[in-house]
């Protein structure tokens, strides 16, 4: 039997809010013609169509701002020509093809009119959602992940209709969930853990999983949370429409009762609000009425890191959080959640103990280790996870082997962009050895497929030196310290 979610959680129905936004007229297409000219024109369609979204979502953002309590009856009109090619232009060129086969390019042609005859259908109700086509990709431990490739016109009207769900509940989420969220990413997430465990009085880490989240998310309550704010019934049957579209797989369409699609372009806003009355709400009443210490939380998606000044406390919110997440359909992993020593004094815990050396755990792609700097002052040290780097420096490896054949210099500028894409995430304070690691791996495999081009093709060190300082970035730190970034992002 469901429970609703407890006072604090619900939001009370107020009066029907009256969206006087008027719908935006679409401009008339024009026909496309190979001409020079024909670019600025769509350059100039791009740029009033972002204008006059920008404008109309504004007003729902502030209607959602000024009026915390109440449900938006009038919304799908937002959901218009411009929205729509805005969301096209937002899919990324190369995406999958899901089930219909239809790739970016080919729907650009004619785009004016496809959009126009979908959004007629959207608005008349005749829109209908395709079944996703199901794709794995491995995950660490060496399972896959399922995956939901969703037909390019589901992406668009999900797109759209996740642009004007994302300004009214962005008013509503908590300041602790940065996943998928707009202007918030992995590394705002990993400033604020690593702030709050060394500003305030952290003990302990809760690292929490939720098992199977994506698949094991109840449809029932999804709606329920969305219908707290959204009263346009037109929009809320979009939505039921993409979770029961199905999973197309060997040739068989498979009905799922349960899950969002992971994948789909919908899912982590349906995800965010689900966790958000599920955890977010509850977890911030009970770091007031409930802990005795210190208390800091940090969520991204699905996983969730709590530190607490007292162990009494962390166990308490560990069982309180398994019976609450019970009470919806989900549950924590029981291997990959676990409470453990960390902070500022866990070192000196650890050799009390007859320990060696305090607990780490793993949150976006790093390892989190407490260590101190050479003045003897505690740090949070963030390392690149070993098993990403290793599964990274082997699709280089095979992307090398197909390349072998290629001139030095089209493979040069191709690895410089890989090398400086890992940087970009993982060149944070405290992990210069781990690029550095990086770097001369990805030297020697490219060196070692130089010297596979033929029996005669040797490559001396000092010629592969030139190579990679002429086309590989150099291994430094280009991220600014925790500390610094989150007092510009968060002023006090």
């Amino acid at each position: 039997m469901m429970h609703e979610p407890e006072e604090s959680d619900s939001v009370i129905v107020a009066t029907k809010l009256v969206n006087n936004t008027e719908q935006s007229v679409a401009e008339p297409a024009e026909p496309r013609t190979e001409t020079i000219g024909n670019a600025d024109q769509q350059s100039t369609r791009r740029a009033q169509d972002r204008g006059s979204v920008s404008q109309a979502l504004e007003r729902v953002r502030q209607a959602a701002r000024q009026r915390k309590r109440e449900r938006f009856t009038a919304l799908l009109h937002h959901v218009d020509s411009a929205l729509l090619r805005t969301a096209f232009y937002a899919i990324k060129r190369d995406a999958a093809p899901g089930v219909d086969g239809m790739t970016w390019e080919t729907y650009e042609r004619d785009l004016d009119r496809k959009i126009e005859a979908l959004r007629e259908r959207v608005h008349a109700g005749t829109y209908r959602a395709q079944p996703s086509r199901r794709s794995y990709i491995p995950k660490e431990d060496g399972s896959k992940r399922p995956l939901a490739v969703t037909a390019l016109e589901d992406k668009i009207v999900q797109r759209a209709v996740a642009a004007v769900l994302s300004v009214i509940h962005e008013e509503d989420f908590l300041g602790f969930s940065y996943g998928f969220r707009p202007k918030r990413s992995q590394h705002d997430a990993l400033d604020a853990l690593i702030v709050g465990i060394s500003d305030k009085k952290v003990n302990h880490i809760l690292d929490a999983d939720i098992r199977s989240f994506f698949t094991e998310v109840s449809q029932q309550w999804v709606v329920r949370f969305l219908e707290h704010r959204i009263g346009d019934k037109r929009i809320i049957r979009l939505v039921q429409k993409w979770m029961r579209a199905g999973i197309l797989e060997d040739g068989i369409v498979t009905i799922e009762e349960e899950g969002t699609g992971q994948g789909s372009v919908i899912s982590p806003l349906l995800a965010n609000i689900y966790l958000h009355y599920v955890f977010d709400l509850w977890a911030e009443r009970w770091r007031r009425r409930e802990a005795t210490g210190d208390m800091i939380m940090v969520r991204y998606a699905d996983d969730i890191v709590v530190g607490f000044q007292h162990e009494s406390d962390a166990r308490r919110f560990w069982d309180a959080m398994r019976d609450r997440l019970r009470e919806f359909s989900l549950s924590l992993h029981p291997e990959k959640t676990r409470l453990m020593k960390f902070g500022r004094f866990a070192a000196e815990n650890c050799k009390r103990r007859g320990g060696s050396k305090p607990e780490t755990f793993k949150f976006l792609g790093f390892v989190l280790i407490c260590d101190t700097t050479r003045r003897g002052s505690f740090r949070v040290r963030r390392k690149s996870r070993s098993d990403r780097m290793r599964a990274k420096l082997r699709e280089i490896k095979e992307a090398l082997r197909r390349r072998r054949h290629r001139p030095i210099p089209e493979t040069g500028r191709w690895l410089a962009q890989v090398v400086g894409g890992y940087f970009a995430y993982h060149a944070v304070p405290t992990n210069g050895a781990a690029l550095s690691t990086f770097h001369h791996r990805v030297c020697k495999l490219w060196h070692r497929q130089l010297c596979r081009r033929s029996q005669r093709a040797i490559v001396p060190w000092s010629r592969m030196t030139k190579l990679t300082d002429e086309y590989l970035p150099k291994p430094r730190i280009l991220h600014p310290w925790p500390s610094v970034r989150f007092a510009v992002r968060h002023l006090r």
